[in-house]
């Protein structure tokens, strides 16, 4: 086996990561954007350079050996500390130019983001910007987003954090639905309409009985992962919907169910990696961001 500095092949290592964490040739194919074969060329190939089995097949799942166990800490290190190296470049940088990408819900990157990008493109016209429309976590510390807007904040130490404000929001409906529906007086009115889902009916029941409304699965017989959906197919009339004032308020064909209802409360955080924190072109859209939303 040979495996010196001069000869080792981080091409082959990534493979095996991607297969262990996927757990199938073909979900690491996808991921590393390799055709099947490839992958399995390369993943043999390290096999012979280490005289070791590193996965049983069984099926068409891949399950690690014992070698292939010890192995995977190590290469996980290895790609953290390129990750890591990667950051601290990229921190480095001073040139108000390059790409930076920006990861926030659907709804905040259709309805409440384009101004503020417009005032980037004014600041800073050779900046790219990349805008991913995500309602779950992107990972800020594999680089899948520079800056992310997100209503938790996160709990690792490497990431820094800013609440720029805390959101309002009541539940809407379409004028036409109400009229025809009948507009509800009470909370307890409330079980009496259909109510659309942001994808997980447990989770917003879980939000929503709390604040003393009767309402349980079958309340919600329609609704999509992507809020922007959601958001449209209550504008055509199809149920009840929870949506921030600041959206739901750009819409005069949609009416606030309950106005005098005590409003939800939803964080706003602005995070970014403290490595890129540094990075000029990272820091002028992380306090442009922050400071147009704190002023909305």
């Amino acid at each position: 086996m040979d495996l010196s500095e001069n000869s080792f092949d981080w091409t082959l290592a990534r493979a095996f990561l991607a297969t262990a964490e996927e757990g199938s040739f073909s979900g690491a194919a996808r991921r590393l954007r390799l055709t099947q074969p490839t992958l399995g060329r390369q993943v043999a190939a390290l096999e012979q350079a280490l005289g070791v089995v590193l996965f049983e097949r069984t099926g068409r799942s891949m399950t690690l050996t014992e070698a292939g166990h010890d192995m995977l800490e190590h290469v996980q290190a290895m790609r953290d500390a390129a990750d890591h190296m990667a950051l601290i470049a990229a921190g480095r940088s001073q040139s108000i130019e390059g790409r930076v990408t920006i990861t926030a819900s659907d709804v905040m990157c259709t309805y409440v983001l384009p101004p503020v990008l417009r005032q980037l493109r004014q600041r800073a016209p050779r900046l790219q910007i990349d805008v991913v429309a995500a309602n779950d976590i992107r990972d800020l510390m594999r680089r899948e987003a520079d800056i992310a807007i997100r209503h938790v904040r996160p709990d690792q130490p490497e990431l820094t954090a800013r609440q720029v404000r805390e959101e309002t929001a009541h539940f809407y409906a379409a004028r036409s639905y109400l009229q025809a529906r009948g507009r509800p007086r009470n909370l307890d009115s409330l079980a009496q309409h259909d109510f659309l889902h942001f994808g997980d009916v447990n989770r917003m029941l879980e939000h929503l009985n709390p604040m003393g409304l009767s309402l349980n699965a079958g309340h919600f017989q329609i609704g999509s992962q992507n809020g922007v959906v959601c958001w449209e197919l209550a504008r055509q009339g199809l149920g009840i919907v929870p949506m921030t004032d600041e959206v739901g308020d750009l819409f005069p064909d949609m009416e606030q169910v309950l106005p005098d209802m005590q409003p939800l409360k939803i964080p706003v955080w602005v995070v970014s990696h403290r490595e890129l924190h540094s990075s000029r072109r990272i820091r002028l859209v992380f306090d442009m961001l922050a400071d147009f939303l704190q002023v909305r």
